[in-house]
C-alpha cells in the first residue's frame, strides 16, 4: 500500500471524530504508525473476528474496516471516554463493529476468532500480564492469532525512549493507568509457549525511537 492510500485512509477516519484533538491525533497516528498496516497483513485473509483489548478510540477497527476487513470486531478498553468517542466515530459509517468498557483480563463471553493488544500489557504488574495474555490466549479459535505490539524490557536506548514518552502520555491524563511495568520477551511469550503456539517476533518501529516489536502467536488448527 502506498503512503498516498495511507494518508487517505488516515484523513477519512479523522473526519469521524467530532473532537479537533482527536481528528489530529488519529490522523497523525495513523499516517504514521506502521501497527495498523502490520496487523492488517496479518489478518488480511482470516475468516475470523477479532477481539481488540485496549482499543482506545477504534483507530485499528476503523483502519481495519478501511482496507477491506469484513469479519465482526469487539474493542473494548477501560477509558468510558474513550469508548465513547470510538462509539460516536463508528455510528452509521462502520457495520459489524461494537466497542464496549471494560476489563482487560475479563472474559468475552462466547467470542472465539483473533486476539489483537496493542500498547497494553505494559500498564498491568507482573500478575496482572500474565492473567491479561492467558485471557486473550483463551480467547483464540484453532487457527486463530494473538497480535500484540509492545515494548520488551531490554535496557536499550529505544527501550528509555519509549518508557519516557510513555510517562509523559500519563502525566498528562491521556493514558489513564496506574503503572508502567514493561514486560521481556520471554514474559510476553510465555503463555503461548506453553500452548504450543507458533511464534513470531519482528521490530516495528518505524522511523520512531521507540522499542516497539511486533508479536504474533499462531494457534494450530
Amino acid at each position: 500500500m502506498t503512503q498516498d492510500s495511507e494518508a487517505a485512509i488516515a484523513a477519512k477516519v479523522s473526519r469521524r471524530f467530532k473532537s479537533g484533538w482527536l481528528r489530529g491525533y488519529a490522523k497523525a497516528k495513523l499516517s504514521r504508525d506502521p501497527v495498523y498496516a502490520a496487523v492488517y497483513e496479518r489478518l488480511q485473509a482470516s475468516p475470523r473476528p477479532l477481539f481488540d483489548i485496549g482499543c482506545g478510540i477504534g483507530l485499528l477497527a476503523f483502519y481495519l474496516r478501511e482496507r477491506g476487513f469484513d469479519q465482526p470486531i469487539v474493542g473494548i478498553d477501560s477509558d468510558s471516554e474513550k469508548i465513547a468517542a470510538a462509539r460516536d466515530a463508528a455510528d452509521g459509517h462502520y457495520g459489524e463493529v461494537r466497542f464496549a468498557t471494560g476489563d482487560a483480563c475479563a472474559p468475552l463471553e462466547g467470542f472465539r476468532g483473533n486476539v489483537a493488544i496493542l500498547d497494553v500489557v505494559h500498564y498491568f504488574n507482573a500478575a496482572g500480564q500474565q492473567q491479561l495474555l492467558s485471557n486473550a490466549e483463551q480467547h483464540v479459535a484453532p487457527g486463530g492469532m494473538v497480535i500484540i505490539r509492545e515494548c520488551p524490557r531490554d535496557g536499550s536506548l529505544r527501550y528509555r525512549a519509549t518508557y519516557a514518552e510513555e510517562w509523559f502520555a500519563t502525566s498528562i491524563g491521556w493514558l489513564k493507568v496506574p503503572m508502567l511495568n514493561f514486560p521481556t520477551r520471554d514474559e510476553i511469550a510465555a503463555v503461548f509457549r506453553e500452548k504450543g503456539y507458533a511464534e513470531e517476533v519482528s521490530p516495528l518501529w518505524g522511523r520512531t525511537p521507540f522499542n516497539n516489536h511486533l508479536f504474533v502467536f499462531r494457534r494450530g488448527e
